[in-house]
């Protein structure tokens, strides 16, 4: 048994644009729903949804049945959510809050075994086939996907390093974080805002990267698209329920 492709990392190497649905009511239910949608790669958000390994885990196995891609976002650069994680059969990680190049380093050792990095090796692993894919451990960093998040000023006086770091694949601009850092909270549509992504988005790839970003507003995501987005999110489940089940309600008031 062979590890999986991971069209997700090959479709960015590739410079082809993946089509993106955040992912935030943590339930393999509504997973599966989202899943069979029609997206290129769905975000399952542990950052700022309520998920754990175990919810996490439930989502990651219904939408194995469809042909889309997972993304995990941790909590934070921590080695030891990325190693739960990716022994659960994640094989993209969105690293959050990434400033530095030494930052950036620290999550590729986090996606790799030794000597290479320092992912704890465990051989009965979801990821392994619960063991059957015997060289596991050999293989599978070539399916591995490593994107980090940048969303501060300091992330961005820095991204030329970060983005010079063998092993990052991609990096995802983090627009709200992004807003308050620059002194514009809770206005990611200001113009300085607008401008510095629409520059950071050229930069990530003048680097041979792949950028991505989230946004909820159609014209502004094909915008980004055409600046050169690889990966864009262009909605949330939570988000898009919650809005249309109040204008349901406020048609029949």
């Amino acid at each position: 048994m062979q590890v999986p492709v991971n069209h997700f990392k090959h479709a960015l190497a590739q410079g082809r644009h993946q089509l993106g649905l955040w992912v935030s009511l943590a339930s393999p239910y509504s997973a599966e729903v989202v899943a069979r949608a029609g997206f290129d790669w769905l975000l399952f958000d542990t950052e700022h949804a309520p998920n754990d390994v175990g919810s996490i885990l439930g989502q990651l196995q219904v939408a194995a049945a469809f042909p889309v891609s997972s993304v995990v976002r941790p909590t934070w650069n921590d080695m030891l959510q990325q190693k739960r994680y990716l022994d659960i059969g994640a094989q993209t990680l969105l690293i959050p809050y990434v400033q530095t190049a030494d930052e950036a380093a620290s999550a590729v050792a986090g996606m790799r075994y030794p000597p290479r990095g320092l992912r704890g090796v465990g051989g009965t692993s979801r990821a392994s086939a619960f063991g059957a894919t015997r060289d596991y451990i050999q293989t599978c960093e070539r399916e591995l996907c490593l994107l980090v998040q940048v969303e501060t000023r300091k992330g961005l006086d820095n991204l030329d390093a970060i983005l010079d770091v063998e092993g990052v694949d991609g990096v995802f601009i983090g627009p709200a974080d992004l807003s308050a850092s620059l002194g514009h909270p809770g206005n990611p549509g200001h113009a300085e805002v607008q401008s510095t992504i629409e520059d950071t988005i050229r930069r990530i790839r003048a680097k041979d990267k792949a950028p991505g970003i989230l946004t909820f507003d159609e014209s502004q995501a094909r915008h980004y698209m055409e600046v050169g987005t690889l990966f864009t999110a262009v909605g949330m489940d939570l988000a898009m329920l919650a809005r249309a089940t109040e204008q349901l309600a406020a048609r029949f008031r």
